[in-house]
């Protein structure tokens, strides 16, 4: 099992959850987040006084997946979060030990 986790702009990700939901992904948990990467952040003005934003607005999706969805999981969601600006974020991979379904008390792929 694997649980990946990205990060991406938060105008996509209507966009993403409804091509993942198009693959067969029933959950997943969705984050606001701030955070910056190569982008550095921007400037701003407001009221006439003009301010850095050192942290951009970001969202982090994560979804724990089986290792054979995990290729198809990982395409979507980069073709789907793409925009070709610099910011378009980051996927991470992490395995995945055990998951428990709180309700029923299933254990591994069964309580994804």
């Amino acid at each position: 099992m694997k649980m990946v986790t990205a990060i991406i702009k938060h105008f996509r990700l209507d966009a993403v959850r409804k091509a993942l939901t198009g693959i067969g992904i029933e959950g997943m948990t969705v984050i606001e987040v701030k955070g910056f990467g190569r982008q550095k952040g921007h400037m701003e003005v407001y009221r006439g006084v003009e301010y850095e934003v050192r942290f951009l607005p970001k969202v982090k999706i994560e979804i724990g997946i089986t290792d054979e969805k995990l290729e198809e999981v990982l395409q979507v969601i980069q073709k789907s979060a793409h925009t070709g600006e610099i910011g378009d974020g980051k996927i991470f991979i992490y395995n995945l030990q055990e998951t428990v379904r709180i309700r029923t008390g299933e254990h591994g792929e069964g309580a994804l």
